[in-house]
């Protein structure tokens, strides 16, 4: 079986939403710090584009956990290297799916004492949602399919593409 690349979320869409997001989210910091957590792999690129949109004070890190296991728990594969108490932090995700991983990701960093905590999402696809995440920054909301671009993959394959796309399977 094979697949093809159906183009959804065009590379100019994907600018103006981003250049949206960081406007909205300089107001909303307006005159504070903040420190951007990347969720690695796929919110790569959105975080370059989204830091280059926020004219804000801000600091950077990364975080990378495991996809969610059975039995509750996440893994984390890279944690933070900083101390992030008393700090304001903005997860920034890539695709906010089940919600599962993200609820632990943020109950994690909660018990770190954090001063305030937001997530910012590329895309939401909030039909197949398990778990209450409150999300206070959405780039789109998108239906429940497999997408890749834009740093998300298939395979390790397709984060290049400047575009989102949907993965259409064909009878190859």
């Amino acid at each position: 079986m094979g697949h093809q690349i159906i183009p959804y979320i065009t590379e100019a869409e994907i600018k103006e939403r981003v250049r949206t997001l960081g406007r909205q989210i300089a107001e909303d910091y307006s005159g504070t710090d903040v420190l951007l957590i990347a969720i690695l792999n796929g919110s790569t690129i959105f975080l370059a584009d989204l830091i280059r949109a926020t004219d804000l004070n801000l600091t950077v890190d990364f975080m990378a956990v495991s996809p969610f296991e059975e039995g509750g728990g996440v893994r984390i594969l890279k944690d933070l290297s900083v101390d992030i108490a008393e700090k304001n932090v903005l997860i920034v995700e890539d695709l906010l799916d089940t919600g599962n991983t993200l609820t632990t990701v943020v109950d994690i960093l909660r018990s770190r004492g954090v001063n305030s905590l937001k997530i910012c999402s590329l895309l939401d696809k909030s039909a197949h949602r398990t778990t209450n995440v409150p999300v206070e920054y959405v780039g789109f909301v998108i239906p429940d399919r497999y997408v890749v671009g834009y740093g998300m993959d298939y395979e390790e394959q397709y984060r290049n593409l400047p575009y989102i796309g949907f993965i259409e399977y064909t009878e190859d």
